[in-house]
């Protein structure tokens, strides 16, 4: 019996070793299939990690999956037993986007792509997904596991934009991506319940990947976890939640890190309240029901639910359901615990796009029922001050403020710029081609299999260097970057933060932090200005007439990053507006 399973384990590793070949995981005997992307490498999607968190486990922490019997099918993201053609992503608040058609067509698919557009939602959806080529290059790669943005509200690891085909062939890594539970689901403030619970089911996930992924030709003690925007946050929110155990060697966070405005939302009983709110409008009772309303809330459709929470997300420019203080896996103050040192204190790799907010300007007209004409009036010389503020305030200065943390610590850090480079194939309408999230596609390489644009000489060449880097900090985060790239770990005194897809450029260039940094000492008054800033972008679906009067404050917010003086003026303008809004 002994010498039987020695054989069958011989027998898996070669397996996996051939495309798609059958690898032996803690979820069962798992067969991937050959990327359409990049035929040589394997992709092995849709493993589940977790059980179905339906049933009593709806809102409660994760569990790890039972071993399965047989050989799981992981060649798409659709689970086995489903007759679906598409994705199967976790339930979230997602809208047809109406009016998409705005942006062109280059920008109507690249947000219909991350709208998760006919995608199938489904509560048993934490599954996890590997793009491998462990035929060649190293026996035991690094490890790029991947965290989607989405505010916590929507999103998938699942989705064309992050197929990781391209980024494993290139660079010899192992590329992971996953889903989580989201909103409501995921956040839900369930009186009796742990909270964050999506939060848990990264860690188990990352756990997941930790257990398995030699099986994959990928090296468990060399994984780098990266993400964007919340998955930014995400990533950085692991090196404080388990700081004695972080798995990751290294942390990339891209447009989000722990201590930014995406996280301040956390604060309060907030998640509580809304809890209340959508279990009242269940018929499951309220707040003096308290945990009587958690059964009820399980015996609900997902429909239901997410029926019940769709009005909420119109009441707040921000989305109602987030990571809030547990004491856990949450501190009270992440500025106090970054200023502190209470995080792992290994190499960090942070940037922010140099424009992005105009994907938050063009959201709610994708969602509006403004004509083309009232578009085209939309006051372009308002909206793009408001927008840079928003950029400085939301990403610039807390990524300044994170690294700034780690090198308090001595922490070995680099710091990126991503520009957008005029790219065709990842224009945004008139956001244009640098907005949150662009990057996503230039880094993972999909922008023209989506978009059917083919990347531009110099585009490709800039792609190519950004997943090299990437790849390069995973292989060897302390060292790699500044001897295989020349990029110096970051110092706000030397030039030394990189640009990346800087007009034509190809490869990285180098500025002082200053000067994208030098106004932030500004803000610290207006610490809550954000909020105020997306109450006025909610405020762009309303009726043309707040489109009329909004040019009155124009003057006001000429050039408001010219000087210290003209940005304090256009603060105070945003918060007089919010005030009348």
């Amino acid at each position: 019996m002994y010498l039987c399973n020695v054989l069958f384990h011989l027998v898996s590793l070669t397996a996996a070793f051939t495309i798609g070949g059958i690898v032996n995981t803690t979820s069962g005997l798992v067969r991937g299939t050959a990327s359409t992307l990049r035929p040589d490498v394997s992709s092995y999607l849709g493993i589940r990690y977790a059980k179905s968190p339906t049933g009593l486990l709806r809102f409660a922490a994760p569990v790890s999956v039972d071993r399965g019997d047989g050989i799981i099918d992981a060649s798409s993201f659709v689970r086995e037993a489903s007759n679906i053609r598409e994705s199967c992503d976790c339930p979230c608040n997602r809208v047809p986007q109406q009016q998409a058609y705005l942006l062109g067509p280059v920008g109507e698919k690249l947000s219909k792509t991350l709208a998760q557009d006919n995608h199938t939602l489904d509560e048993d959806c934490l599954t996890i997904n590997i793009w491998t080529k462990p035929q060649s290059g190293e026996r035991h790669k690094a490890v790029l596991f991947y965290i989607h943005g989405g505010a916590f509200w929507l999103g998938s690891g699942s989705i064309a934009a992050t197929d990781g085909s391209i980024l494993a062939d290139e660079n010899d890594v192992v590329v992971v991506s996953f889903n989580y539970r989201l909103s409501i689901f995921g956040f839900s403030g369930a009186p009796g319940e742990p909270w964050n619970v999506g939060l848990m089911d990264q860690r188990l996930a990352l756990e997941w990947t930790r257990k398995n992924i030699a099986g994959f030709g990928g090296d468990p003690s060399r994984i780098t976890v990266f993400g964007q925007s919340v998955g930014g946050v995400a990533a950085d929110m692991l090196a404080f939640s388990y700081s004695n155990d972080p798995i990751a060697h290294a942390f990339i966070a891209m447009s989000g890190v722990a201590s930014s405005y995406l996280s301040a939302a956390m604060q309060g009983k907030y998640p509580r309240n809304m809890w209340y709110k959508v279990s009242g409008l269940l018929k499951c009772g309220g707040g003096k029901s308290g945990v009587a309303t958690v059964p009820c809330m399980r015996s609900k459709s997902r429909d239901d639910v997410l029926a019940a929470i769709r009005p909420l997300g119109k009441q707040s420019p921000l989305a109602p359901f987030w990571p809030v203080p547990d004491g856990k896996l949450v501190p009270e103050d992440f500025r106090i615990a970054g200023d502190t040192g209470r995080f792992a204190r290994v190499p960090f790799l942070a940037g922010s796009a140099e424009r992005e907010s105009g994907l938050f300007f063009l959201i709610p007209l994708m969602y509006s029922q403004l004509t083309e004409e009232q578009v085209a009036a939309l006051p372009l010389r308002l909206i793009r001050p408001l927008g840079d503020i928003l950029t400085l305030i939301a990403f610039t200065c807390p990524t300044a403020e994170s690294v700034g943390f780690r090198r308090k610590y001595e922490v070995p850090v680099w710091r990126y710029r991503y520009y957008g480079g005029s790219y065709l194939n990842t224009r945004l309408g008139p956001a244009g081609s640098c907005w949150h999230a662009s990057d996503v596609f230039v880094l993972f390489g999909t922008a023209s299999s989506i978009t059917g644009v083919p990347d531009s000489e110099h585009q490709s060449k800039a792609a190519a260097y950004m997943r090299k880097a990437w790849a390069t900090f995973a292989k060897d985060p302390y060292n790699g970057l500044s001897t295989r790239l020349r990029w110096p770990q970051f110092d706000h005194t030397t030039l030394s933060q990189a640009q990346l897809s800087l007009n034509q450029q190809t490869e990285a260039s180098f500025i002082l932090g200053r000067q994208t940094d030098g106004l932030c000492s500004v803000i610290g008054p207006f610490k809550d200005i954000y909020l105020d800033i997306l109450k006025i972008i909610s405020w762009l679906k309303g009726p043309r007439g707040n489109l009329e009067t909004m040019p009155t404050l124009t003057g006001m917010l000429e050039r408001p990053l010219e000087s210290e003086e003209r940005l304090r003026r256009a603060l105070e303008a945003i918060k007089s507006l919010a005030s009348s809004i």
